[in-house]
């Protein structure tokens, strides 16, 4: 039962991130909305409408038809107009910046609330529209405060549409991209430094003769319910550690996990389903894609298509905080329980191998903008002056810079280029 609820939670969390999820939830808003309504006809609403003003009331049912589906086919043109262009966005952000940043923006949740109202209004029009009795009965019921909501959603439509237009012209800026990734990174590192602070002196057993166990899922490893796992390890007195880096493809039947002790296939199992492999992946979920992000819309700014290095000095200053800001994590990540006893192990990428990998793309590319390369210095240089939870990470620093004068070295051409880099290293070596 458990392992069914873990699984109910790990697609509930994944859902969350399409776009169609909200739209469908608030379509079913919309339905239950015409019911209510309806039911509230019933009770002689529309009497109470009519001696509140009865300019809102009509009396004939061709007109209250007439009048809902001219409402509604505007809705439905406003609305495949939206979702055209929402498709034009992911289009440019693909093109112009990186297919990574898609993700972020089909989850962002303004514009699926938008969608959502357009598609509860049209369900809403719809069941109203069949609720109107044909002309010839005689006892005709118009129903004139479901008619007066289906105005003012209509309303309510229209300035979701401009809000949208809004919206969706401010999402496609690059500066409004490079802050969302950065804003999303930095905050997940400082959850993670923040736990890190409360338990301060923890340190994990040696895990070599601990017992392993393999993935039943393809996938990439985006995140896990470290709560579950908490709860999982008090009742069994377990203790965990988790091998792959998040953003790692895992492949069914590779190790992913050790435990101190021999479980049986049931509880690990109940372990295993606690860990959401998905096809994409999310900053929240993990601060490491932040850093890959923004590298890789300074990577395309630089290139001869799009020939942009103003974004690319943009990206490397935000890297250059989210940087700062990493120098305060340990390397370690390791969750403790009530007492204050290491339960979980979580394998995470070495400050060493991130700032490489940061590196090696702006070596390998902006080796020939002198402008870029002297931002890349200003930000090793700011790095060496602060503080650190670690002094490994002041001589990787060094290392890169070391890598990157090499590099441009043996690329500039022009003697005084050559004294200014020379003069720039030498204030960090």
């Amino acid at each position: 039962m458990k392992y069914i609820y873990n699984k109910i939670y790990s697609f509930f969390n994944t859902i969350q991130g399409k776009i169609a999820f909200y739209p469908t939830l608030i379509a079913f808003l919309g339905l239950f909305l015409s019911l209510i309504s309806l039911s509230l006809e019933d009770i002689g609403i529309s009497k109470w409408l009519d001696s509140f003003y009865d300019g809102f009331i009509i009396d004939s049912g061709d007109t209250a038809r007439t009048m809902i589906s001219y409402l509604t086919g505007g809705l439905i043109s406003l609305m495949v107009f939206s979702f055209s262009m929402v498709m034009v966005l992911l289009n440019q952000a693909s093109s112009n910046y990186s297919p990574r940043v898609l993700p972020g923006l089909i989850s962002n949740k303004n514009h699926q609330y938008v969608l959502g109202i357009y598609l509860g209004t049209i369900l809403y029009n719809i069941f109203i529209t069949i609720a109107i009795k044909a002309p010839e009965n005689n006892n005709i019921k118009i129903p004139s405060f479901s008619i007066f909501i289906t105005v003012l959603l209509t309303i309510l439509c229209l300035g979701a549409f401009i809000y949208f237009i809004h919206s969706i012209s401010q999402s496609i800026q690059v500066n409004n991209i490079l802050t969302s990734e950065y804003s999303k990174a930095k905050k997940r590192l400082k959850t993670i430094i923040d736990i890190q602070k409360e338990s301060p002196n923890l340190s994990f057993p040696n895990t070599n003769n601990w017992n392993t166990y393999k993935s039943t899922t393809t996938g990439y490893f985006q995140n896990v319910s470290i709560e579950n796992l908490k709860n999982i390890c008090k009742e069994n007195e377990l203790q965990i550690s988790i091998l792959p880096i998040k953003g790692s493809f895992i492949a069914k039947n590779s190790t992913i996990i050790k435990v101190n002790k021999e479980i049986d296939d049931d509880l690990a199992l109940t372990i295993l389903s606690n860990f959401n492999f998905a096809e994409g992946e999310f900053v929240e979920d993990n601060y490491v894609l932040g850093f890959k992000h923004i590298t890789e819309i300074g990577i395309r700014a630089v290139s001869p298509a799009i020939n942009d290095p103003s974004t690319t000095i943009s990206t490397i200053d935000y890297l250059t905080d989210l940087l700062a800001f990493r120098l305060l994590k340990k390397e370690e990540e390791i969750v403790s329980n009530s007492n204050n006893q290491p339960v979980i192990w979580l394998s995470t990428i070495s400050f060493e191998e991130l700032i490489y990998q940061l590196i090696l793309p702006y070596r390998t590319y902006c080796k020939n903008d002198f402008s870029c390369v002297q931002k890349l210095f200003t930000m090793f240089h700011f790095l060496l002056k602060q503080k650190t939870v670690n002094s490994n990470y002041h001589n990787a620093i060094k290392i890169e810079a070391e890598n990157l004068y090499e590099d441009v070295k043996t690329t500039l051409k022009n003697n005084r280029d050559l004294q200014k880099l020379t003069a720039i290293y030498e204030r960090i070596a």
